[in-house]
């Protein structure tokens, strides 16, 4: 990844570690109560340790450390050089008891909501997409030219997407590997502050971390990841696109549009989410229109987030019946995924067999692609293959021998993969 040309220029401004209190985005109350609260953790620490642990530099919480010193908040253990041991007096304990109760957070600093959204809008994606590079990001499927020139325009408009068409036909697949077109890593800050309350924002299970070897100069409190790429489905509902305050430790996750900023949010199945699908379209409306979000503290205070996050909506309904015109209208780049084509079919079939390694009789694909059309009304999917294959491995497992495809065995998985009619009888 050409780290030089997406993270430090981008980022120069906030990926240089704070050496001085003054340089810090963040109210030295909030890095005081930190550090109080990480030493009654840790129940004794030091301050290479704490450095660690909040990602501030050694200056930095030295001077802390200092004043909390001249405090009577914490007293001296020992010291090795420069770095000091210490533990809390039990002045020190009262105060991180107390802060405790309001939040329990101890990680890593948070960031300013200011600096976050500096960075945000400095890591948009501003890149040239060719039909290659797009043939590349999709190596793995098997998709057409036609298809390919559709998605494009709509990656390099940065603007939303609506994936629509039958079911089984690969809109979630092609979806997730839209973020493979983007090659350069983005800075995400481990947590957010505002109005003092924290905001964890990185999220290990859906941010993937770039090893960058961190030199000591960088500001730790950001993390160097790939663009994000966030599946939600039928799970979704409007809970998760606000703030999520935890009342047991005082600390607010992000929601997943903000996870998902500087990268691609997809909403998969949509139209069979919980919540009503013009609920959920309506609250997409500003931040499709304005670029921007609003989200609100517990207490009511509201504050503006950037949305820089391509939001794909993928769907086998009718999206005349999900959404009406207007919101339509705001989802510039409509693609339709049509039901698979008997060539792109057998394509598929013998390019599963190839990669992995498996023989087959002549004819094969041919079978598979009659037993599906008569099974499933005449339709083909490009799921059936795949599913038809790990049917056969397992009949394969279950009679212990190796897999060899045969045209009795896809129509004995044939016949168990696709389901009959049944015809009522009378009662």
């Amino acid at each position: 990844m050409d780290r030089a040309n997406s993270a430090e220029n981008p980022a120069g401004f906030a990926h240089r570690a704070a050496i001085t209190l003054q340089e810090l985005d963040i109210p030295e109350a909030i890095v005081t109560e930190l550090m109080v609260r990480r030493i009654y953790m840790d129940d004794k620490s030091d301050i290479e340790s704490i450095s660690r642990a909040l990602r501030l530099s050694f200056p930095v919480v030295h001077s802390i450390f200092q004043r909390l010193r001249e405090q009577q908040l914490i007293e001296v253990t020992g010291m090795s050089g420069n770095n000091y041991n210490f533990c809390l007096t039990s002045a020190g304990r009262e105060l991180a008891e107390r802060r405790l109760k309001v939040s329990q957070y101890c990680g890593p600093a948070p960031v300013s909501l200011q600096s976050y959204t500096a960075m945000v809008k400095a890591q948009i994606p501003k890149r040239a997409l060719t039909r290659e590079q797009l043939k590349t990001a999709m190596s793995d499927l098997v998709v057409t030219e036609e298809f390919l020139d559709q998605l494009g325009p709509a990656l390099i408009s940065q603007s939303s997407l609506f994936l629509y068409g039958p079911t089984g036909n690969g809109k979630t697949s092609v979806a997730v590997r839209l973020q493979r077109v983007y090659r350069d890593p983005i800075l995400i800050p481990y947590a957010v502050e505002f109005d003092g309350k924290i905001i964890v924002l990185y999220d290990p299970a859906v941010h993937n971390k770039v090893d960058d070897g961190e030199n000591g100069k960088e500001d730790l409190r950001w993390v160097l990841c790939e663009r994000p790429c966030i599946v939600v489905g039928g799970e979704l509902d409007i809970s998760m696109l606000e703030l999520q305050l935890d009342a047991n430790s005082g600390v607010y996750a992000a929601p997943v549009q903000m996870k998902a900023n500087n990268g691609i949010l997809v909403i998969d199945d949509f139209g069979r989410q919980i919540v009503a699908p013009r609920n959920l379209l309506n609250r997409w409306i500003v931040p499709l229109d304005r670029r921007v979000d609003y989200l609100a503290l517990s207490y009511g205070v509201k504050f503006q987030i950037p949305f820089a996050t391509m939001v794909v909506f993928a769907t086998n309904l009718d999206p005349q019946e999900l959404a009406d015109e207007a919101f339509l209208r705001r989802i510039r780049n409509h693609v339709y995924v049509e039901p698979c084509k008997p060539d792109l079919f057998d394509r598929i079939f013998d390019r599963l067999v190839v990669e992995n390694k498996l023989s087959s009789e002549p004819g094969s694909a041919e079978r598979l692609r009659a037993l599906c059309l008569q099974a499933s009304g005449g339709q083909l999917r490009a799921c059936y293959p795949l599913d038809i294959l790990n049917i056969i491995a397992s009949i394969s497992a279950y009679e212990q021998r190796p897999i060899h495809i045969t045209k009795a065995d896809l129509e004995r998985a044939a016949s168990i993969y696709f389901t009959k009619r049944l015809s009522r009888s009378a009662d």
